[in-house]
């Protein structure tokens, strides 16, 4: 059990997401809709991940089909399977398990999902119908911080966000975002530091266990909302970036990990992939 900060409240994710499982199957009732998860490599953290996007699957009575392919795997061969599955009729929906190997470009192998069928928003159309604002909905970790805003009542607009990491899963998305919402967004990158006086928000998807309150900073006090959207695998369990026990102290405000923005990603992804299929 996490020891947690009596000025601190935990921002729990779990109870939301079960709120949106539970639309989710019913709007995905009656629709034959199939996810399929395209796995490359043994990344342990991946594995774990997949198995969420499974079980979730499952609760709501949508398809699933993972497959896996070893790192031996080429660039042309896997951009033919995923050619291949994009094609088939009772495939609602594709992932592809990020990250993959870094003998892969990516982005050429998310660019094969066609619109219709990528509800994690990473292919170039995916991505441009969101940051345009010419679909309504968001990329699943975008989509489950704005869960936690609504769900505890607040809002970004004119405030300070200091987010650490600038990936595609997390950084990028969420900037683009949280600047449609009117905040004042801050870029924390590695060996660059970015952080206003007073930080508002702290929201990191580095996947560096640890790095806030150990290492760095940030600026966190008692008006802080921290959301952890970092997530590594760490001996039998996952972690955050946040070392808790440090940050539970200073932060008026905390998701945990697990339990906290996870969840909620998996959810906001099949509430996606509903959406698309509508």
């Amino acid at each position: 059990m996490q020891e947690i900060s009596f000025a601190m409240k935990l921002l729990e994710g779990k109870k939301i997401a079960e709120k949106i499982l539970e639309e989710v199957k019913k709007e995905a009732a009656g629709k034959r809709l199939k996810l399929v998860v395209v796995l490359v490599g043994e990344d342990p953290a991946s594995r774990v991940f997949v198995k969420e996007k499974e079980k979730a699957c499952k609760k709501v009575s949508i398809g699933f089909e993972l497959l896996t392919y070893s790192e031996s795997v080429s660039q042309e061969e896997l951009q033919g399977k995923i050619e291949e599955i994009a094609k088939k009729e009772d495939v609602s929906g594709i992932v592809v398990q990020l990250p993959l190997p870094k003998s892969f470009s990516t982005q050429e192998i998310l660019d094969l999902i066609p619109f219709k069928k990528d509800p994690d928003l990473l292919s170039f159309e995916g991505f441009n119908n969101f940051a345009s604002g010419k679909i309504g909905i968001l990329p699943p970790v975008v989509g489950a911080v704005a869960e936690i805003l609504k769900e505890y009542g607040f809002s970004a607009s004119g405030k300070n966000v200091v987010l650490v990491g600038e990936g595609r899963l997390v950084g990028k998305p969420l900037k683009v975002w949280l600047e449609r919402e009117g905040a004042d967004v801050f870029l924390a990158k590695e060996g660059e530091k970015n952080i206003p006086e007073k930080v508002d928000f702290l929201i990191s998807g580095a996947g560096k266990p640890g790095l806030i309150g150990k290492s760095e900073d940030y600026n966190i006090d008692r008006e802080t909302i921290v959301i952890d959207a970092g997530s590594s695998l760490q001996g039998r369990g996952l972690v955050g970036d946040i070392d808790f026990k440090s940050v539970s102290k200073k932060a008026g405000f905390v998701t945990p990990v697990p339990g906290g923005v996870g969840p909620l990603t998996v959810a906001v992804l099949l509430g996606n992939l509903v959406e698309l299929n509508k």
